[in-house]
């Protein structure tokens, strides 16, 4: 296995940068792993997850993006690019991070998936004062206006596809495809390990529609509009601060009196924040509206604050909270 591999010359550029692609040929971090195992790079940690939940014992995973580390700003080394181009398989997402868009195009890497293209993406809700608001009902149709923040390769898509097990399953299939074409041998392992994993989401989708069937208000308030695809496969409705950036901003007078009147007629008492950015702007308003603040991971990156020790422990997290939030439990 680990073939090496060329980088492409655009990618070399610079004599400086040239002496760490050699450096980082001959090292034992990233490629060129001599264990046999199937060398894949993966751009952050839904995609990691889902490299090793199918490789299991077969690969050898390198995540580009650090834990506690916010994936949309990612900036790659030289070190990085050079090891992604000694891949065997790369498994990203195209739209959440640019540079690493641009590194594996570069790349010259032969077995490479984007999540993205496995499934169909959406735009999701629209902007007002600069806030979006997004608007579920179990996939049978949503607003779809405008909105700023990261783009979908500039569409307006919505990337944090993720967030719904169904979606996430669905992309499994496309990964497992991906790494069994690249190491043949193993097959039927990726095979039987991507059917296991596509269980694990599919009773995943099952404990979210049962736990959140009952419930006193369909409005949750976060930070971040990261949970579109979430509000859209459960039938809620999610208020954001920000768009499908996760940068925070002052909170207008307009948009604080129109929180304020969506809490009181949606009893909401809870405002959301996440783990990689300051929790400042959701307290702010929380205190302004009254109600409590609580986590709702996006699970970009799994740290010592996340509330589980990978993709499905968080995710049961974040449905223990939202039902808290909804008056469902």
């Amino acid at each position: 296995m680990n073939v090496r591999r060329h980088i492409p010359t655009a990618v070399l550029a610079g004599a400086s940068v040239l002496g760490v692609l050699t450096l980082s040929a001959c090292s034992d971090s990233g490629g060129g792993k001599a264990d046999g195992k199937l060398n894949v790079t993966a751009s952050f940690y839904p995609m990691e997850f889902l490299a090793k939940e199918i490789g299991k014992d077969h690969v050898q995973v390198t995540d580009l993006t650090k834990p506690g580390t916010e994936p949309h700003d990612l900036e790659l080394s030289p070190r990085q690019i050079a090891d992604l181009g000694e891949s065997d398989a790369i498994v990203y997402l195209k739209g959440v991070q640019p540079a690493v868009d641009k590194a594996v195009q570069q790349s010259g890497v032969q077995h490479t998936v984007d999540a993205a293209s496995l499934t169909q993406l959406k735009k999701h809700g629209s902007e007002v004062d600069g806030h979006a608001h997004t608007t579920g009902d179990n996939g049978t149709g949503h607003d779809e206006h405008g909105h700023e923040g990261h783009d979908h390769e500039g569409d307006g898509n919505d990337p944090h596809l993720w967030l719904d097990p169904v979606k996430l399953a669905q992309v499994a299939k496309g990964v497992g495809k991906t790494l069994a074409d690249a190491d043949p041998a193993h097959k039927a392992d990726y095979a039987r390990n991507t059917d296991d994993l596509v269980k694990k989401l599919t009773d995943l989708d099952k404990k979210f529609q049962d736990g959140l069937k009952n419930k006193k208000s369909d409005t949750f308030i976060t930070t971040h509009a990261a949970f579109g695809y979430l509000a859209e496969r459960y039938g809620l409705t999610e208020e954001a601060i920000n768009g499908i950036a996760p940068e925070s901003g002052d909170v207008s007078g307009s948009r604080m009196k129109e929180l304020q009147k969506l809490a009181k007629d949606h009893h909401v008492n809870t405002v959301f924040f996440e783990t990689l950015t300051s929790p400042a702007m959701a307290r702010t308003l929380a205190k302004d509206l009254g109600v409590k603040t609580d986590v709702l991971d996006p699970i970009e990156g799994i740290t010592e604050k996340s509330r589980g020790k990978d993709y499905v422990q968080v995710m049961e997290a974040n449905l223990a909270a939202l039902q808290k939030a909804l008056g469902a439990k």
